[in-house]
């Protein structure tokens, strides 16, 4: 009898120093790791087959869990791991809370190693896991407009009214208004429940459309041949491309897609020789093959500073694009929606000096703003909604944003598009380094959504 009383006191006191120990969580913490199971409080970890485990570095507990929504293998990991530490820095600033309610933190990725790139299956499957877990109340993301066609109908018909969505770099028209060059079914189609949930931070297509055509007028270009990568995205920025150089009187020499599969381009190439082009618009993402493209251009076409220049949208505006195209690269134009981080004022001056020193960087990839910009705007729309989902929403529809960090002043308009529309355009050398900002005449931006 004395031996088994020891054993169940034993038993007891062991008992008593995990309740205590369970009740030691406070400050400087991570979570649950992904897998399910508590990230402090009630707040539910998403699945570790796509994210981290859950980030909090306040007091207490997180009321709340956001996540990040972005392609971390690929072409694109040096961007997106960039993005991804910019969340945190805006956590960090905010002390990891939002008004009185406190925010954990998961990185989720939406991309394969064997795509390298963004995948259609992840995307459903990450879309249903924050749809399903009520402790997430925002999603920051998607990077890809057409992981994000895929996202936003999951998450508009999530319980609690939807989850909000707010993209760094979604440029597609079509996710957020019609036009000629959507399909019929756009935008509706992405919000069944008839309810917006989703926004951006950067300027839709027609802007970056308008903007290249701007560009290739002032550059003396006649005719240019686009190509695109059969994507949504890629597509419909070709398109607007198209659209806005024959408002201009520039000749499209020529439209088609290229193969991302393909062992070689010289053979389009030489097809584009023929035409008499005096430029090659490349409608797409660098993942899709991007850099071979961009080597056989040159190959066949000469340099891009040469007699046929060569232009590339934002899916190709990253570092990736220079470190797999090697010299290739030198001398091609690509754009961005948005002011370069070196000319940001204000907040966004503040933000690009410290977050550059904190991270002893010597230049910012383009979207790193924009997603410090997301994650602030996603914390402000906390602070008015809590944890409730449809409060988050509607909160993230009527803010008016001052001191912001891609903008002094801007708003989310009815659609979810930001009120603002620069676009800046690039030049590679061993860097991508600014060529020009332009802000693209309004009637052009219209002919470029094919108006």
């Amino acid at each position: 009898m004395r031996k088994r009383g020891l054993l169940v006191l034993f038993g007891l006191l062991v008992g008593v120093l995990a309740l205590v120990a369970s009740g030691c969580g406070g400050g400087d913490q991570t979570g649950a790791e992904g897998g399910g199971g508590s990230g402090g409080g009630d707040v539910q970890a998403l699945p570790s087959a796509s994210c981290t485990g859950i980030e909090y570095k306040g007091e207490g507990e997180p009321d709340v869990l956001i996540a990040s929504d972005l392609p971390m293998q690929g072409s694109n990991r040096t961007q997106t791991v960039q993005m991804v530490e910019a969340i945190r820095y805006i956590l960090d600033q905010n002390e990891w809370k939002a008004g009185d309610t406190r925010v954990g933190y998961q990185v989720c990725d939406d991309s394969t190693a064997q795509l390298g790139k963004w995948d259609t299956g992840k995307c459903s499957q990450n879309g249903n896991s924050y749809a399903q877990n009520e402790s997430l109340v925002a999603v920051i993301g998607t990077f890809n407009s057409g992981c994000a066609a895929i996202m936003i109908p999951i998450l508009n018909q999530a319980p609690g009214g939807g989850v909000a969505m707010v993209s760094p770099a979604n440029t597609y028209v079509c996710l957020t208004i019609s036009g000629p060059g959507c399909d019929n079914s756009e935008p509706a189609k992405y919000y069944p429940t008839g309810k917006r949930n989703y926004t951006r931070m950067v300027a839709h297509d027609a802007y970056q459309g308008a903007a290249v055509a701007q560009f290739m007028q002032n550059q003396g270009i006649k005719n240019v041949y686009i190509l695109n990568d059969k994507e949504a995205y890629g597509l419909g920025v070709a398109e607007n491309v198209r659209n806005a150089a024959q408002h201009l009187g520039i000749s499209v020499a020529g439209f088609d897609a290229w193969d991302p599969k393909a062992a070689s381009y010289e053979a389009l190439f030489r097809k584009i020789k023929q035409s008499g082009a005096d430029a090659v618009f490349l409608g797409g993402l660098i993942d899709e093959n991007g850099a071979k493209l961009i080597k056989d251009k040159v190959a066949v076409l000469g340099p891009n500073d040469g007699d046929v220049k060569l232009i590339a949208p934002d899916g190709f505006t990253t570092q990736a694009t220079i470190d797999e195209a090697g010299e290739a690269a030198k001398g091609m134009y690509a754009t961005v929606a948005g002011v370069p981080s070196d000319q940001l004022s204000g907040a966004g001056k503040d933000f690009v000096d410290s977050f550059k020193e904190e991270h002893n960087l010597e230049n910012l990839d383009p979207y790193t703003a924009y997603a410090a910009q997301a994650a602030q705007v996603v914390l402000d729309a906390i602070a008015q909604g809590g944890s409730d989902r449809q409060a988050v929403i509607d909160a993230l529809f009527s803010l008016d944003i001052t001191s912001g960090i891609v903008a002094q002043e801007f708003k989310i308009d009815e659609n979810g598009d930001p009120t603002v529309g620069p676009v800046t355009v690039y030049v590679a050398t061993d860097k991508f380094e600014t060529e020009e900002v332009i802000t693209p005449d309004p009637e052009l931006v219209e002919a470029a959504k094919g108006a």
